[in-house]
This record gives structure tokens, C-alpha cells and sequence, in this order.
């Protein structure tokens, strides 16, 4: 076999492929025997039949062209393999000579990775927020604890602000109630903004017995997005009583024995969060700055397929957990189609971008995955997964997708390599020092987030 291969731009090739006719003896006869078990022909016992019955009986061509579709896949990967080209996606193929006893031709297109200079990353330079938290943090988040510990009472008065009600609800679209347009029994807060637009207006004000019909836009369910006629009734009011802030309330709420020690407390979680959003930051804006440093040329049909990956998994899947249509999530959004195609294909480019450049910064710095970091990446997975570890495992062996958190480990590494030499200040002026553990963590989490989409294209290929 010889193979030649032209570039035809720095994410696509064309390989020519010539096959010397005695190579596909193995396939010719694993086509004759193909053939052989789904004929019959009178006088022959089945699988039995010669080849030359077969070329009188059912044409040589059929032979050849069973042969050729067994050997194309083989010597295609021989081609790959001598080019050493690192493919994506299946390639179109052209048989472009067959001459019987003689040769075999073909060419087969293919996208692959684009070759990538990545210039010296350790000037980077990026701003974050700087971690402060204040007095009124502090209280906000005790004042957030002291809400969950609120008990609530009936009261014989008209509902107000901060009431617990019990309604029923039925919505009209056109005069017609919807199938799904009824509940009754809803427990509602006042103020909340959990519901529908219009329903805080309307209930305030109500006594139990009392009901109130007001206009607002269905959220979800079969007739999401249109404007409904809905009637709320009132059955209960209930009034909630916070307790008191002091010692019995640290230690009813928490381990704490006193107020004091549950601020110092909440004051001390707020800043590991902040921290936590810090280090977040710095590898996002790390991330966009690498992206400006290096020229990545990105795959049309690779592109063209992530987009329609992201539009499905949101359309499908997203979108219809929650009874929405993509024509009524972007009224919601206010955003026309035009602007979301636009703004998909940037997300898209952008997913891509990362992942090539990331992939090359792991085999350049020679990154490798240990089985503890795939573990502890497995576990985090499988709780944002809401799966167990056991389950979550088991699909993904299943689903041959284990090469693909590795390459998500892989890529989290390569970005913690990057923003460990990057300068980061916060806007205090102040030089940021991000704790290496916490940093590989969280770089593993963006570097996921950013190349996800495009990781089954890289199964595909590479499978």
C-alpha cells in the first residue's frame, strides 16, 4: 500500500490511497465467505459454494464491492497511521480507481487537529475581585439561617408581605382551561418571585376565602410563553415569626453557644466562599488571555457539530425538563434567534479553542493522570450528576467514555499549570496566592465546563 497526503488548510487533509490488488486477498475471501452464508444455489450444500459459481451466479461485483467495504476502514487507518495524523470525525471517502486483479485507489478527506504554537504563558496578567466581606455579609447570612428557623402561624387578617399562603390556582388561555393549568394546595411565600408575575398584587390583601383573577405569562407546561387569565384563591394565612437573634438561637441553629461565635463563624465561611469565587475568576480570566495568545484554527464540520450538540442538549434536554420550547425560552430571554445562533456558535468556537490548546499544553508538559485524580474527578461528577459513584462508574465504562475524563483531568491540570505562572492581583492591587490544591481542583472544573460539547466528537475520532 502507498499513501500520499495533501493539505488542503491547517484543519483538513486529502489522502491518496493506493491498494496493490493481492493486498485485499484477505478481504476477497472473507467476502466470498459472506456471500457463501447468505446464498443458496441447487446442488451446492449452503457455505459451500466456489467462488467461481458465485462470480457466475451473483456477478463479481458484488464481490469486489463487499471486499472493498471490509478493506477501506484498514487501510484508511494504515494511511492515518503512516501520515501520522491526528484525525476528527469520520472522513469522506472516494473510491477513485478499482481495476479487478490489479489496484485499488481512493481518497479520503478528514479534519484534523491544527498544529499549535504556544508562545511563553507566563506573563499572563488578570484582576479579580478582592476578597472582603463585610459586616453587613455577615448579617445578611445570619439573617438568611434565622429565616429557615421561622415558624409560621394562622391568622384571621388580610395577607401581607412575607405571609405563607395556601392558594388554589387555575389558568384560562383563551377561555379554555389547560389540562395542566390547575393546582390546588400551593404554599406560597409573599414576595418570593417564586411563581407567576402578577401574583404577589393579587393576593395581597385577601383574607382565606378570598380570590383574586390577574392576566401574566405562563413560565412552563404546554402553553409556556403565552399570556394566561389566572384565578387565585386564598384557603390559609399564615404569618411568620422569626426567633430572636441571641445565644439560644446559636445554639438552637448551629454548634455554636453563642451569637458571637455563629457570626465569627459565618464571617469565616463567607470568605472560603469568596476565596473560592477568587480562585474561579483567576482561572477564567487566565483562560481568556491564553485564548487571545495563541492562533487556533477551528474545523468547520467540527464547528457546524458542536453547534447542533449545544442547540439539541438545550432544546431536548434542558429545556424540556422544564416544559419550554426554544421558541418561548428565547421571548423569555428576549433574544431574537439570530442572536442566540450567535451566540451558540461563539460558545461553541470558544469550547473548541480551549480544548485544542489545553490537549497541547498536556502533551508539551508532559501532564499525566494518576488513578486517585480520576477518582476523586469521577466522584465530583457523579454528585453533580445526582448519581452514586457505583452508577455513575459503571455508565461511564459502559459508555466507553473513560478516555474522556481523562482528558478532562488532563485539561484541569494543564490550566492549573498556566495560572500557577501567571501573575494575579485583586483589585486592591494586592498579588493573589492561589492554594495549589484548591487551584488543580477548580482549574479540572473549568476546563470541563469549557470543552465538554466537543468531547464526544473526540471519542468518535479517536475511536
Amino acid at each position: 500500500m502507498k499513501s500520499a497526503v495533501e493539505t488542503l488548510n491547517p484543519t483538513r487533509v486529502r489522502l491518496t490511497v493506493e491498494v496493490p490488488f493481492e493486498e485485499l486477498k484477505t478481504s476477497l475471501d472473507a467476502a466470498y465467505k459472506k456471500i457463501n452464508q447468505q446464498v443458496t444455489v441447487p446442488g451446492f450444500r449452503k457455505g459451500k459454494i466456489p467462488a467461481r459459481v458465485i462470480d457466475q451466479r451473483f456477478g463479481r461485483g458484488a464481490v469486489l464491492e463487499e471486499a472493498v467495504n471490509d478493506a477501506l476502514p484498514k487501510f484508511y487507518t494504515e494511511a492515518v497511521n503512516e501520515g501520522e495524523l491526528n484525525v476528527l470525525g469520520q472522513p469522506e471517502v472516494d473510491i477513485t480507481e478499482l481495476k479487478d486483479g490489479e489496484l485499488l485507489s481512493f481518497t479520503a478527506e478528514v479534519d484534523i487537529r491544527p498544529s499549535l504554537e504556544i508562545p511563553d504563558y507566563s506573563g499572563i496578567e488578570v484582576e479579580v475581585d478582592a476578597v472582603e466581606v463585610s459586616d453587613e455579609d455577615v448579617e445578611k447570612s445570619v439573617e438568611q439561617l434565622r429565616d429557615r428557623f421561622a415558624s409560621t402561624n394562622v391568622v384571621e387578617r388580610a395577607a401581607q408581605d412575607g405571609d405563607v399562603v395556601t392558594i388554589d390556582l387555575q389558568a384560562k388561555v383563551d377561555g379554555e382551561v389547560l389540562e395542566d393549568g390547575v393546582a390546588d394546595g400551593v404554599s406560597y411565600t409573599i414576595g418570593s418571585g417564586e411563581l407567576l408575575d402578577g401574583i404577589d398584587e393579587a393576593v395581597k390583601g385577601l383574607e382565606a376565602g378570598g380570590e383574586a383573577t390577574f392576566t401574566s405569562e405562563l413560565k412552563g407546561g404546554s402553553a409556556a410563553g403565552k399570556e394566561a387569565e389566572v384565578t387565585v384563591k386564598v384557603t390559609e394565612v399564615k404569618a411568620r415569626e422569626l426567633p430572636e437573634l441571641d445565644d439560644d438561637f446559636a445554639q438552637l441553629a448551629s454548634e455554636f453557644d453563642t451569637l458571637e461565635e455563629l457570626r465569627a463563624d459565618s464571617r469565616s465561611r463567607l470568605e472560603r466562599m469568596k476565596k473560592y469565587d477568587q480562585a474561579t475568576q483567576a482561572q477564567e480570566k487566565v483562560l481568556d488571555k491564553l485564548l487571545e495568545l495563541v492562533e487556533v484554527p477551528v474545523p468547520e464540520k467540527l464547528l457546524a457539530d458542536e453547534v447542533q450538540t449545544r442547540k439539541h442538549n438545550l432544546e431536548h434536554h434542558q429545556l424540556g425538563q422544564m416544559g419550554l420550547t426554544l421558541e418561548s425560552y428565547l421571548k423569555m430571554q428576549d433574544k431574537s434567534e439570530e442572536e442566540f445562533d450567535a451566540e451558540t456558535r461563539e460558545q461553541a468556537v470558544k469550547g473548541i479553542k480551549t480544548q485544542f490548546i489545553l490537549d497541547e499544553l498536556v502533551n508539551t508538559e508532559k501532564l499525566n493522570v494518576s488513578q486517585e485524580e480520576l477518582t476523586e474527578h469521577l466522584m465530583r461528577r457523579a454528585q453533580s450528576s445526582g448519581m452514586s459513584p457505583d452508577q455513575f462508574a459503571q455508565a461511564v465504562v459502559e459508555g466507553g467514555q473513560v478516555p474522556m475524563l481523562v482528558g478532562e483531568v488532563a485539561r484541569g491540570k494543564a490550566l492549573a499549570v498556566v495560572v500557577e505562572k501567571a501573575t494575579v492581583k485583586d483589585t486592591n492591587g494586592e498579588v493573589v496566592d492561589l492554594d495549589d490544591e484548591e487551584e488543580t481542583e477548580e482549574g479540572a472544573e473549568t476546563a470541563e465546563a469549557a470543552a465538554e460539547a466537543t468531547e464526544g466528537d473526540e471519542e468518535k475520532s479517536e475511536g
